[in-house]
């Protein structure tokens, strides 16, 4: 079994979808009915979907090589967005370097918690 899509609430999706596919270096965001379709290497896909109604943030975490890692923390602080090393966000400005690789946490422009790590935790907490 393997997850295939999941739907991100926004309130401007050409906004949230391309600051996503910016961020971590993926192919521009596509058309598919009311959502665009952002389509991770995997070809699992984040659907983003326009809401008025209230946001529930949500977490989302990416398995970046140490080559990606770099390359989408350098657009981290190339934008000037705020990250965290932790997902309580009590660590501002640093990265965290749990299990032997790097991971960051940052907002998307909806305050979904988006977080970038080089190595799977053996514990199901991120």
């Amino acid at each position: 079994m393997q997850l295939n899509h999941t739907i991100v609430s926004c309130r401007d999706q050409q906004r949230s979808a391309d600051f996503l596919a910016g961020i971590l270096g993926l192919r521009a965001p596509v058309r598919f009915a009311r959502f665009l379709v952002v389509e991770a290497d995997n070809n699992v896909s984040l659907d983003f979907a326009e809401t008025a109604a209230p946001i529930t943030p949500q977490h989302y975490a990416f398995l970046v090589s140490e080559d990606e890692f770099d390359a989408a923390f350098g657009r981290i602080r190339d934008q000037g967005l705020q990250y965290w090393a932790d997902p309580g966000r009590t660590q501002p400005g640093v990265i965290n370097h749990r299990d032997g690789g790097r991971g960051v946490y940052f907002e998307d422009p909806d305050g979904h918690v988006l977080e970038i790590l080089t190595r799977t935790s053996t514990n199901a907490t991120t």
